[in-house]
């Protein structure tokens, strides 16, 4: 039996637990759980994640430091910051972890979603709704359907007004956190920006709302594991760096 398979009857099981309580849409509150439990499992690492995202600010007006003193070295500059963050046992890479895990989840999800058949049996998933929209269906499928306002195509409306108010939130966050590290890396600090991170910082914040873009391009389940992950990603991001 494939993972898909399996995957296929976890949620089956899943959903069957949960249709006292959500009915006909038993099998999207299954994957809003199966979202939830992904991320309760990768908490720790985003716990980690986020301890070192404040060590490497503590460590920038050190770094601005090493930037002034081999301002015409660029080889030499690099082997000092990373030896710093060697010394200090601080990660670059640290707070790439949680997302990099999570993504197998959600190309689980998708593939599942996309095909109609899986292990060469037919796919039962794709029979399953969130109230009026299929699981297996896009935006362009609710459109299509009936319209913006059709029945399929007011449950994208609602998950578009979540993701908005959730990107939102994140954007204020990362806002927040870029100006933290602006301060921390000033000129007074004795150095400058690296070359082209000053763009990328603007446009950082930006980002979360790139989720309204594949919630609208991707299956409905996969759009409910992007929707459910990034809430609790801006959660998460508030409670750990208060």
């Amino acid at each position: 039996m494939s993972v898909f398979s399996v995957f296929v009857h976890l949620v089956e099981r899943l959903a069957e637990l949960l249709e006292p309580l959500f009915h006909a849409s038993a099998a999207a509150a299954a994957i809003v759980l199966f979202t939830a439990l992904v991320r309760l499992l990768v908490h720790p690492l985003s716990r980690a994640a986020a301890r070192g995202q404040k060590a490497r600010a503590a460590l920038q007006p050190r770094i601005a430091e090493l930037r002034a003193r081999h301002a015409r070295d660029p080889e030499k500059l690099q082997r000092a910051v990373l030896e710093l963050h060697a010394r200090e046992r601080v990660s670059p890479l640290s707070g790439c972890l949680p997302g990099l895990l999570q993504a197998p989840a959600f190309l689980l999800l998708y593939y599942v979603f996309s095909h109609s058949t899986i292990g060469g049996e037919t796919n039962g998933l794709l029979t399953h709704r969130l109230l009026d929209a299929p699981l297996g269906d896009r935006w362009t499928d609710a459109l299509a359907a009936g319209g913006v306002f059709g029945g399929a195509g007011l449950v994208y409306l609602a998950l578009f007004a979540v993701v908005a108010a959730v990107a939102t939130a994140g954007y204020r966050l990362a806002r927040r956190a870029t100006a933290v590290n602006a301060a921390a890396v000033s000129p007074a600090a004795g150095g400058e920006q690296v070359p082209g991170l000053g763009a990328v910082t603007r446009v950082m914040p930006f980002l979360s709302f790139f989720t309204l873009v594949t919630v609208a391009v991707v299956p409905l389940a996969a759009a409910l594991y992007v929707v459910t992950s990034t809430a609790w990603s801006v959660a998460e991001r508030a409670l750990l760096h208060r």
